[in-house]
Order: C-alpha cells, then sequence, then structure tokens
C-alpha cells in the first residue's frame, strides 16, 4: 500500500512531506513531486504533512490513474530529499479542480 501524490499537488508542490520521508522516496517535476511505489514503505508520515493534502493511501477508491503517474514519472524525475518553499502560486492554486488536464507539466525539477 504506497502512498501516492495527487492532483492537488500540481502547481503548489510544497514539501513538508519531503523532509518527514526516512527513504527519500519523493521524485520532483517541474509543477509537482511523486511517490516511487516501489520505494515507498507505507509509514504514512508524508500525508498529514502536505498543507495541500495531495498524499493519499494508493488503496483509497479512484487513485489508479495516480498510481500510475506516480509510478511512471519517479522514473525520470530527479530524487529530491529536502524541504524547498513551495511554487508562488501554491496558495492561489490549492483546490483548483481538473489541475491534471490543465495544469500538469511533464517537465522535471531540479532535484538535489
Amino acid at each position: 500500500m504506497p502512498y501516492v501524490v495527487t492532483d492537488n499537488c500540481i502547481r503548489c508542490k510544497y514539501t513538508d512531506c519531503v523532509e518527514v520521508c526516512p527513504v527519500d522516496c519523493f521524485y520532483e517535476g517541474e509543477n509537482m513531486l511523486v511517490i516511487h511505489p516501489d520505494e515507498c514503505i507505507d509509514c504514512g508520515v508524508c500525508e498529514p504533512e502536505c498543507p495541500a493534502e495531495a498524499i493519499s493511501a494508493d488503496t483509497e477508491p479512484g487513485l489508479e490513474k495516480w498510481l500510475k503517474l506516480n509510478a511512471d514519472y519517479a522514473k525520470v524525475w530527479p530524487n529530491i530529499t529536502q524541504k524547498r518553499d513551495a511554487l508562488p502560486e501554491a496558495a492561489e492554486f490549492d483546490g483548483v479542480q481538473n489541475k491534471l488536464e490543465d495544469h500538469f507539466s511533464p517537465e522535471p525539477g531540479e532535484g538535489d
């Protein structure tokens, strides 16, 4: 049961979760983070740390596409292990609907 990053991370990219992850399983895209499902140890410490509430256990209904997105991009985006500032538009985009369709970038982030 790995955890997955979902829609509300897009254009927010808070990194509070990265700071508490004991196995460094977060990977950074240009405007969101993902969790590598094969590296996640299902500890759940990241979930309550996300100010955007964008992290969920993959057992919740309807998260299949997010598990696939996390798995796919964790293979090509760089690892991130240190907390950074959220994106400047984070507060404005928190809770916006259809972020995957309208705002997702497949480009990699900086990583560590």
